[in-house]
């Protein structure tokens, strides 16, 4: 802006391109003042604008250039650089919110919020996108506002250094169509100007109607323009939400000049007139000459107003959460009109004390050098201004990976903005993890997350940048994509239970077998690469088959195996604590005379001694014995035997050795651990059952 020296302060020169007017505003601030030291008006002379928007460029460009030649008469400098507004008609908000998790607690950084926000943005843009009806129209994000950030789950003013699991955050994006941004640039450019910075209606009206000390509290804002009706709702400090209806002062003039057959300049005078007179004169298209009471004009008029303030009062529910508000301000000459207020008060359900005409009362800080009365017309032009201290920006041209890209400019801008706006996904700037390896153990799910890959490489102007690095007009940006980093990768013999094992007891020794492991019903080694949706399972038993593999040892054909005693094949399965034997049988003939078991000293002292006593007893008619026992709480009684060892009871009760039902046997005799081979005697306490 160009600074004049009679002014104490750098001066700012704002434009309100209206749908009926166009206002220009010169000031400067000074302290928590702002001073207006010349504001001019001038009205199209053509509709060259309907409902905000314009329609005739060169017309309001040239309206523009005489409003910026009056106004450098004013003040004796060059004006180069203007801030302006745009309609809300044409505005497209999206609410959302959006979380991030971490693997842990973790200090959040100033980096860690930004790319909550730029996610934010993103996922905005994104369901923008969906909600939209039609495709031939490109939009730009112009801006965004945090409602509220989250932690884990709790609102929180400002996350950073904070430690947390979740952060969140909701946010507001606003979406302006192309076009509606390339007029109002070319608008300016024919009047030789260049925007300094652009904000949106609602939020200049904010900045004088509603100041911050307000925004606690839950109120809404209506600017009633000519063709729209802006909306704002402020609550618990925050902008919540804007909005728009498309109706305004313009349809009251319609319904005017149709009733008194004048054309919309005349009606608008009319308009005017019968809002402070008690009747109006004017000249129909015949040229006829007319007088009427105001009155009458206003009964034309009230049931436009009455449906003007049931869809604003209908909207701010609707940016409400459905429900109404605590006071409403009005501003613009929209809101002028006689009855406006009364029906928002009563459409609302609030008192009509607390909607009203918001004018003088809010601009105690601003100072007008020259004579101009303070109302509620002059807060938006006066917004404008303010605005450029709060958010200095415009859009920028850069240059993304080959590809001129514009961007709304606050001041702020990063390698990040700049690639949300060219539409290079977010993921591509951050490094990525691998895929994860998924699968289970046991039925429990586990997780091998991958590698983290290597950030996106970055230039500006040629030289090594960051994502955060900020940018300006007319950088030249590359951006190679992140990569993904390798997949989580994990073999078999890597689980932590791969490891485990059990004991059994073959042949009279111990042997410790490692388990093994069955992927998705099959056995594998521990150089097995596991694969997303493997089912691994730790076995806790073996084959015979399979401990005579692993122990390589090979049976004779005649050789018979025994597990717990029971005699069995290949497939019989042992289990933790098992015992397992294996004989020699040479041939029926022999009468098993020459049986050699593989088994313990102990044991084979034992086989010798039943195979003399046997011999003896054919030879000399041994007698045999019979003795009880309480096996698990019953008395059990053998009986043919001379004399009896622990497994001899497996001949007398119901225990399937067959059919496991637990890891392993527990076998206990007087209540300690018990020898398969060792000898018991009449009254023996005997348990014997599976271990879960």
């Amino acid at each position: 802006m160009t600074e004049g020296k009679k002014y104490t302060g750098q001066l700012v020169f704002g434009l309100d391109i209206g749908t009926r007017s166009i206002v220009g505003t010169v000031g400067y601030k000074e302290g928590e003042r702002f001073v207006v030291v010349a504001q001019r008006i001038r009205e199209h002379e053509t509709r060259a604008m309907l409902d905000g928007q314009i329609h005739d460029i060169q017309a309001v460009g040239e309206s523009i250039r005489q409003v910026k030649i009056q106004l450098e008469e004013a003040i004796g400098r060059t004006l180069s650089e203007v801030c302006i507004a745009a309609a809300g008609r044409v505005l497209r908000t999206v609410t959302t919110h959006v979380e991030y998790p971490f693997t842990g607690d973790k200090e959040i950084a100033k980096e860690d919020v930004y790319a909550l926000v730029s996610a934010g943005v993103e996922q905005a843009y994104v369901e923008f996108l969906e909600n939209q009806q039609t495709d031939d129209m490109k939009f730009y994000c112009v801006g965004h506002s945090v409602v509220r950030f989250y932690l884990n789950g709790y609102p929180m003013g400002n996350l950073e250094g904070h430690k947390a699991r979740t952060v969140g955050v909701d946010l507001i994006a606003t979406f302006l169509p192309e076009d509606v941004v390339d007029g109002l640039y070319k608008a300016v450019e024919i009047a030789g100007l260049s925007v300094a910075n652009m904000t949106l209606e609602p939020i200049a009206a904010i900045q004088v109607a509603i100041p911050e000390r307000f925004r606690m509290l839950n109120i809404a804002l209506i600017d009633v323009g000519a063709g729209t009706s802006d909306i704002s709702i402020t609550n618990d400090g925050c902008i919540l939400a804007y909005g728009m209806i498309p109706q305004a002062g313009d349809v009251l003039t319609e319904a005017i000049a149709k009733h008194c057959l004048v054309d919309f300049g005349t009606a608008e005078k009319i308009k005017r007139d019968a809002g402070i007179m008690d009747t109006v004169s004017y000249e129909d298209i015949m040229f006829l000459p007319q007088t009427m009471k105001s009155s009458e004009i206003l009964s034309v008029t009230e049931p436009i107003v009455k449906d003007m303030a049931k869809q604003a009062s209908e909207k701010i529910k609707e940016l409400n959460g459905g429900k109404s508000v605590s006071a409403v301000f009005v501003v613009g000459g929209g809101g002028k009109i006689p009855g406006y207020t009364q029906a928002i008060s009563e459409e609302l359900d609030i008192a009509k004390e607390r909607v009203a005409l918001r004018g003088e009362e809010v601009m105690q800080q601003i100072v007008f050098e020259e004579d101009i009365k303070k109302d509620s017309l002059l807060v938006t032009p006066v917004g404008i201004c303010l605005n450029f201290y709060v958010q200095s920006n415009n859009f920028i041209f850069v240059s993304f990976n080959d590809k001129t890209v514009k961007i709304y400019d606050n001041n702020k801008l990063t390698i990040a903005d700049a690639a949300m706006q060219a539409g290079f996904p977010n993921d591509g700037l951050f490094p990525k993890r691998g895929k994860a390896l998924e699968f289970t153990v046991n039925g429990k799910n586990r997780i091998i997350r991958g590698d983290a890959g290597d950030g996106a490489l970055i230039t500006i102007n040629g030289e090594p940048a960051g994502i955060y690095a900020p940018i300006h007009a007319n950088d030249i940006i590359r951006v190679i994509e992140s990569t993904a980093g390798a997949p989580g990768m994990m073999t078999v013999g890597e689980l932590p239970e791969a490891g485990d094992s059990f004991m059994v007891n073959v042949n009279g020794k111990k042997v410790q077998l490692p388990k093994f492991v069955s992927v998705n019903g099959m056995l594998q080694s521990n150089y097995y690469v596991i694969k997303s949706g493997d089912s691994i399972e730790m076995l806790n038993y073996y084959t015979l088959k399979q401990l005579t593999e692993f122990m390589d040892v090979t049976l004779d054909i005649h050789t018979n195996c025994y597990v717990n005693n029971q005699l069995a094949d290949s497939d019989t399965p042992v289990y933790e604590n098992f015992t397992v034997t294996w004989t020699l049988e040479k041939s029926d003939a022999e009468n098993k005379e020459n049986i050699d078991f593989v088994q313990t000293d102990g044991q084979k002292q034992v086989a010798a001694a039943e195979e003399e006593e046997l011999s003896s007893g054919e030879e000399n008619g041994a007698i045999s014995v019979t003795i009880t026992v309480l096996v698990n709480n019953h008395p059990v009684q053998l009986s043919g035997k001379p004399e009896y060892v622990y497994v001899d009871v497996f001949d007398y009760i119901d225990f399937d050795l067959t059919r496991p039902k637990g890891k392993g046997i527990i076998t206990t005799l007087n209540g300690r651990q018990a020898q398969y081979m060792e000898p018991i005697a009449d009254g023996d306490i005997i348990e014997i059952y599976w271990q879960e």
